[in-house]
């Protein structure tokens, strides 16, 4: 008879990592867009102005980096809650296996 280590396992608190991962992302478009506006220029951001395609109603401007903000914080929260639900599950899964 096999004797292994026993087996502790995190888990992750589903709000929480959806949470971080919200502002964690919006805090990155905010501060990206902010950083392109103050810079400016002729055409200011043309590769970011493509998040309007996932981001209703975002722009290259201080307003639309508060609508990215609300946006990326959505898919963040979103994201990072889902993957925190699978690792729990998948863990939960692992341990009834292993007795």
């Amino acid at each position: 008879m096999e004797r292994g280590l026993p087996i502790r396992v995190i888990r992750l608190e589903a709000a929480v990592q959806g949470l971080v991962a919200g502002l964690v992302s919006a805090l990155v478009v905010f501060i990206a867009t902010n950083v392109l506006v103050l810079k400016g220029g002729p055409v200011v951001g043309p590769h970011l102005a493509l998040l309007a395609q996932f981001f209703p109603g975002y722009r290259v401007t201080f307003a639309g980096s508060l609508v990215g903000f609300a946006w990326a914080f959505l898919y963040g929260f979103a994201a990072g809650y889902l993957v925190s639900l699978l690792y729990n599950r998948i863990v939960l899964t692992r341990v009834r296996d292993r007795g």
